[in-house]
């Protein structure tokens, strides 16, 4: 049934939606250089799981919706909880998520929505008393660099409802590369 759907779904996407540009193939150099950035990331030593959950929280506040539903997908194939994903919005009324998960999401919605010229000095405390300076550093990365692709990705208008998850596997750019190549 699922394939059913994806099938209808870039049918219609092919008729009546279709993307301003396509980032890979318009500039491969800046494409490449974000994927460097996204392979350091896999091996940062911050846990996998974490980040993609920041990523996924980053994308509900910019309202990325290829973004929401890469990151969605590949939580959920990875064995996260549904319960948690749905409850992402509203984080800090819900008991699902270790503190060390609050003060990533605090400090990635700080980073996000830095407007007065710095991160508040109380998010630093709380995420610096979870996190070392090299993995807040590598945690700020992960929130800039899934910003950039929020924002390539709503600027280019990539067309959200064509992203299958792949298993884990040792390519980290694989995900990325199969939404390049359908747009």
């Amino acid at each position: 049934m699922h394939e059913v759907v994806q099938t209808f779904i870039s049918k219609i996407v092919d008729e009546t939606i279709g993307p301003r540009f396509n980032l890979a193939k318009s500039a491969p150099a800046g494409y490449n250089a974000m994927i460097g950035i996204e392979r350091y990331l896999e091996q940062c030593g911050i846990e996998e799981q974490l980040v993609e959950l920041v990523k996924l929280r980053v994308s509900q506040m910019n309202g990325c919706a290829v973004c929401l539903e890469m990151h969605w997908k590949h939580l959920r194939a990875r064995g996260e909880c549904e319960t948690r994903l749905y409850s992402l919005d509203g984080w800090r009324n819900c008991p699902y998520y270790s503190e060390r998960e609050r003060a990533a999401l605090d400090w990635a919605e700080a980073v996000t929505q830095i407007t007065n010229g710095r991160v508040p000095d109380e998010v630093y405390r709380h995420a610096s008393d979870h996190f070392t300076e090299k993995e807040l550093a590598d945690l700020t990365l992960a929130v800039a660099t899934i910003n950039a692709w929020n924002r390539l990705a709503i600027s280019a208008m990539t067309v959200a409802g064509q992203y299958t998850p792949t298993q884990p596997s040792k390519d980290p750019d694989q995900e990325l590369r199969q939404i390049s190549q359908k747009a």
